[in-house]
């Protein structure tokens, strides 16, 4: 099921087998990479490239953050444009933390949203990661936001503040770090968050959700159902139709994984389905109710 034990492996968790056809479109892709910059740390092997797609940051072979740039689709890699949802849950959150900067864009765009925000603490291991954000993807620093170069546990362990959201998006080039997937680390993150707060985390799962043999909420989603009264799901069929067409002009998903952005909360408000929230994350160049709709509810 797991190659070891101590990270989830994202192509370990497919139930169906691709489509041979369009899997050899993909494995015969090629991108024109020009390498705008290259580093290794004690964590990453760090490429940041651009290409007929975009301009992306790779850890290893894989795509860590970026900003793509089609006729299609220009913006953040579509899954993490779920977590602008948490506009439309509290449009009133002053303070955030987020685990892992990326390219700092979701920062930018909390920044934009939210009209009470006073902080934006950002943990990342890496000590490439903020130089790489402002050199390479246009991100702004402001007097706002706070980085602590710091394993995001080690933070949480420490940590005093309250927070009325907390998004952790910490996979890594091999997958995703069990220690985030633990009965401990969900009771650090209550821990830091307020009483009506907001954990929104990116998962990985086979599409079929329901299936007997879906690893993902067989195994890991009860740490969530044990942690948290309210706990909603995001299927990232959107972000997936955004990916693969983008990357590889096809119309359908190819690999039988999905992005899971769960959303979990003891006092989970209703989306605010207003239309001046909705057009006000439309000028961050994100139609929302396209993602909206792959709310699912998990029982």
């Amino acid at each position: 099921m797991l190659s070891n034990d101590y990270v989830l492996i994202p192509e370990e968790l497919a139930i169906k087998e691709p489509d041979t056809k369009l899997l050899n479109i993909i494995n015969e892709k090629v991108f024109n990479d020009k390498i705008l910059y290259e580093t290794s740390s004690d964590f990453h092997n760090i490429k940041v490239t651009e290409n007929e797609t975009g301009r992306f940051l790779h850890y290893e072979d894989t795509y860590q953050a970026g900003y793509i740039k089609t006729a299609f689709y220009s913006g953040n890699l579509p899954y993490i444009n779920y977590f602008l949802t948490a506009y439309l849950i509290n449009p009133h959150i002053s303070n955030i933390l987020i685990i892992g900067l990326g390219s700092g864009k979701l920062v930018n765009d909390f920044e934009f949203l939210f009209e009470n925000l006073k902080r934006i603490d950002v943990v990342d291991i890496e000590e490439n990661i903020l130089y790489i954000a402002e050199k390479f993807f246009d991100f702004k620093k402001s007097d706002k936001f706070n980085f602590i170069l710091q394993d995001g546990i080690t933070y949480l362990n420490t940590n005093k503040k309250k927070y009325d959201l907390i998004i952790a998006d910490i996979a890594n080039n091999d997958g995703i770090d069990l220690r985030f997937l633990s009965d401990d680390y969900f009771k650090l993150i209550k821990k830091s968050l307020k009483k009506n707060g907001i954990f929104i985390s990116n998962m990985c799962a086979s599409p079929d959700f329901e299936h007997k043999d879906n690893i993902f909420f067989k195994k890991f989603f009860p740490v969530y159902k044990q942690n948290f009264e309210n706990n909603i799901v995001f299927k990232g069929n959107y972000s997936d139709k955004v990916y693969y067409k983008c990357f590889f002009n096809i119309n359908q998903r190819v690999i039988d994984i999905t992005n899971v952005i769960i959303i979990s909360s003891d006092k989970f408000k209703t989306f605010v389905n207003e239309r001046e929230k909705k057009d006000k994350i439309k000028k961050l160049g994100v139609n929302i109710d396209e993602y909206l709709n792959d709310y699912y509810q998990i029982t």
